[in-house]
């Protein structure tokens, strides 16, 4: 990746270690700025990312940077090396570990891989829309994959459900199933595996360019962090601390995949839905409209189903959309809509198909867990198919009866 502009690092002492391994990467030019000067030198430097020695600073100064950091469009990537404090959302932490200074440099490219990304969608967007950090909301868009067997176990489902939403795992197996069928934000690998077993398991995600990029996390102290996980760290605390770990990785991570959603968007011309990945509500009643006229006027089937979400759990509903827009069939569409139920149409499909392929899918979701008191995504579904007089109005107030009647 070309250099996008000055690394700023901002230090209390004169050349800090770490300084050291952004000449040796050829990461030029680097700025350097005392405290003091820091929030001044992000507005007239103008960095491609800002790197802090967090040793001697406090909370009050370090939380003035990242304001003015966060400010900043596109966005700016805030590292902090080896924090003592609580960190604001949009630093990421950066543990440095002796014989490992290259670690710096993959996090860093890693960080500006996301802020090219966002300089994309500003520059694709009419009208410009301003996007930053703080528009994603940890406890509305993000999915944790957590795996472990061990006693630490509950306590990291629950720290981590306050603010995300939790998928538990206690094998590698059926880590590797909930990678392959829906969108993970960041990975916390627990005890209760061999260190063989974990090696194995950070191999495969490092080979696979759909994983590198994702925050892992891992609780086992004796692992050398030789892989190629730019956001990989190694973390021996308790819930709390592994939590403070990944969460601004996370973040980071759900801030990328929605940018990645607003291209698909743009390349739609708006007509998938941003938060999603289903279409918008008036593209699925003009396509859902035209699939009835089509399906009566050349025969075959056509049939619909809706995934009613408990409502006190807005997180559930997203993440529920964002399942079925993946697994769903190529030829079959869905929609979120305004009381938070995803209604998808099932093409050339009769009633008994329907309901197979919509159990499959809620299935998928049942193993996702929101908030401590682990809230589960277990959708009400209703399938209904087209009859002979129908209208696309009267198939979704059909549809809806049935699925008023199923609630009471």
């Amino acid at each position: 990746m070309s250099q996008q502009g000055p690394i700023l690092v901002v230090s209390t002492a004169p050349r800090p270690s770490f300084a050291d391994a952004l000449d040796v990467a050829r990461l030029f030019p680097v700025i350097e700025a005392e405290w003091a000067d820091a929030a001044r030198a992000v507005d007239q430097v103008q960095p491609a990312a800002v790197v802090t020695d967090c040793s001697g600073i406090d909370e009050t100064g370090f939380a003035a940077l990242a304001t003015r950091v966060a400010a900043r469009q596109p966005y700016l990537p805030l590292i902090a090396i080896d924090p003592q404090m609580a960190l604001p959302d949009n630093a990421i932490p950066f543990f440095q570990i002796q014989g490992h200074s290259d670690r710096l440099i993959v996090r860093l490219r890693a960080a500006l891989r996301v802020r090219a990304l966002h300089a994309t969608v500003m520059r694709r967007q009419e009208p410009a829309v301003p996007i930053t950090l703080s528009n994603i909301d940890l406890a509305r868009e993000a999915t944790v994959l957590l795996i472990g067997r061990g006693d630490a176990y509950p306590a990291l489902s629950v720290t981590l459900g306050e603010r995300t939403g939790v998928v538990g795992a206690l094998s590698i197996e059926a880590a590797a199933n909930h990678l392959n069928v829906r969108d993970i934000d960041g990975i916390v690998l627990g005890e209760g595996f061999s260190p063989r077993v974990v090696d194995a398991f950070l191999t495969v995600l490092a080979e696979d360019a759909r994983f590198r990029h994702l925050p892992v996390v891992v609780t086992s102290g004796d692992l050398a962090p030789s892989y190629d996980l730019p956001n990989l760290e190694i973390v021996s605390g308790d819930a709390s601390q592994v939590a403070a770990a990944v969460l601004p990785l996370i973040r980071q991570h759900a801030f990328e995949a929605g940018l990645s959603r607003t291209l698909k968007s743009i390349d739609a011309d708006g007509l998938i839905d941003i938060r999603t990945g289903l279409l918008t509500s008036a593209a699925f009643d003009r396509d859902f409209a035209s699939a009835i006229y089509q399906t009566q006027q050349r025969g075959g089937g056509l049939s619909v189903a809706r995934f009613g979400f408990d409502p006190a759990h807005p997180r559930a509903q997203v993440d529920g959309a964002r399942i079925i827009s993946r697994l769903m069939r190529q030829m079959d569409f869905g929609a979120l809509g305004e009381d938070g139920s995803v209604v998808v149409a099932f093409a050339e499909t009769d009633l008994r198909t329907a309901h197979a392929i919509a159990r499959r899918l809620s299935s998928v979701m049942r193993h996702t867990s929101h908030g401590p008191r682990d809230t589960r995504s277990e959708p009400e579904v209703t399938v209904a198919t087209l009859l002979s007089n129908d209208s696309a109005k009267s198939l979704l107030s059909r549809l809806q009866q049935d699925a008023q009647r199923a609630a009471s």
